[in-house]
């Protein structure tokens, strides 16, 4: 599936409009800070409700502004005189509460909304999965599974609702400084350990899967043999874990807070015995982090069998020539790629690049048979660069 069009309302400093994107690949052309990474964002937007840079939905309005909407049309293939099936994603903003709509329906659960248009994003943000918090490359994983399988976004909830639940009574009884009541944890702790016991288990069989692919695409590009991804789940039990909970039960009231589980998991990046993201240089470290995103979207059409729609904001923009290169043979495969480039930068280059006969294993860069869209970005405005306007392209 692709974006066909992008209209939006009082959104960051996007212009209020309908812009065309019903191309294979789509470039956003301008300098800093005029809107190319808000478009990106009013796409992923469109997609999961959401954005990307974690702010909060009341963050996204214009400035002096306090409603927005964002709306797409979705198609299942590429062209301007498509006549196949489109739907239509609608997210409002409006009075401090969100409405998404899905072809005039209401979508109660956003979990609904990842299977219509999947997005990948790969941003600047992407280095905090690598040199950031256990919590930022839990929440990588943990998006990357959901996104394989809406049953595990099921489960990360529960154990969630239950935790939440768990923390409350631990955190009241250390604040009235007593033990905290028996009967409820004895209710709870079975829960807790049930779904943090099925997480624990999507995770070390998705992990080792994602690892396999991880590993042989940064041997590919960096020469550096043996790295793989670990899974190192905070709970040593498989069974008994009410039990097991129980005997800890002191130590969680004494700190007013579940201080194991699933919540408490982390992943690292291995070469052998020795933790190798931590003495990275800071070029490796962008690398583990672009390569994370490429094995997400390849292992993510490996499941499903579709194919995102990639999302790349200034992807190529500290890369010399070579690194250049290799990035876009690795390129994972996709319905559709939006790019972000600085005027200076030789954009024009990769709209004419052949992909290698037959694509690379799940993808290849944009080719010569294919149009690209080329749009440049000044205060929010979005021009074609060819001169039409996005109405006149869109009805060509």
């Amino acid at each position: 599936m692709i974006f066909h069009s992008l209209r939006t309302v009082s959104f960051r400093n996007l212009t209020d409009a309908e812009v065309y994107t019903g191309e294979r690949n789509v470039f956003l052309v301008g300098e800093n800070g005029q809107g190319k990474t808000n478009f990106l964002e009013a796409l992923y937007f469109a997609a999961y409700g959401s954005s990307f840079r974690g702010n909060r939905d009341g963050e996204l309005a214009r400035n002096g502004e306090k409603d927005y909407a964002v709306q797409a049309t979705i198609a299942p293939q590429c062209g301007e005189g498509l006549d196949s099936y489109r739907s239509e994603l609608k997210i409002k903003y409006e009075k401090g509460k969100k409405t998404v709509l899905l072809d005039g329906k209401r979508v109660e659960d956003r979990r609904e909304l990842l299977s219509v248009v999947p997005c990948i994003i790969f941003c600047h943000e992407d280095m905090e999965f690598v040199a950031g918090s256990p919590e930022r490359r839990r929440w990588f994983f943990d998006q990357s599974l959901s996104l394989c399988d809406s049953l595990y976004l099921d489960d990360l909830r529960n154990y969630r609702q239950v935790l939440k639940s768990r923390n409350a009574v631990l955190r009241e009884a250390a604040m009235a400084r007593r033990p905290p009541p028996p009967g409820i944890l004895d209710a709870l702790d079975p829960q807790f350990a049930r779904y943090g016991l099925k997480l624990m288990e999507q995770r070390e069989q998705a992990i080792t899967l994602f690892s396999d692919l991880f590993g042989p695409l940064f041997r590919e590009v960096s020469g550096i043999p043996g790295i793989e991804v670990r899974y190192l789940p905070s709970w040593k039990f498989r069974d008994a874990g009410a039990p097991w909970l129980a005997e800890r039960r002191d130590a969680d009231a004494a700190a007013g807070l579940s201080l194991s589980g699933p919540h408490r998991d982390r992943y690292g990046f291995y070469r052998g015995s020795a933790e190798f993201a931590g003495k990275a240089s800071t070029g490796q470290r962008r690398l583990l982090a672009l390569l994370l995103r490429i094995a997400q979207a390849r292992r993510f059409s490996q499941v499903t069998g579709k194919n995102p729609v990639l999302l790349l904001d200034d992807v190529l923009l500290e890369m010399d020539g070579e690194k250049r290169r290799r990035f876009l043979e690795l390129m994972p495969a996709y319905d559709q790629a939006f790019y972000t480039f600085l005027p200076e930068e030789p954009y024009r280059r990769y709209a004419r690049r052949e992909p290698p006969a037959g694509g690379v294993p799940g993808g290849s860069a944009p080719s010569a048979g294919e149009k690209t869209l080329v749009y440049r970005v000044d205060s929010g405005k979005l021009d074609s660069e060819g001169g039409m306007t996005p109405a006149d392209r869109r009805d060509a």
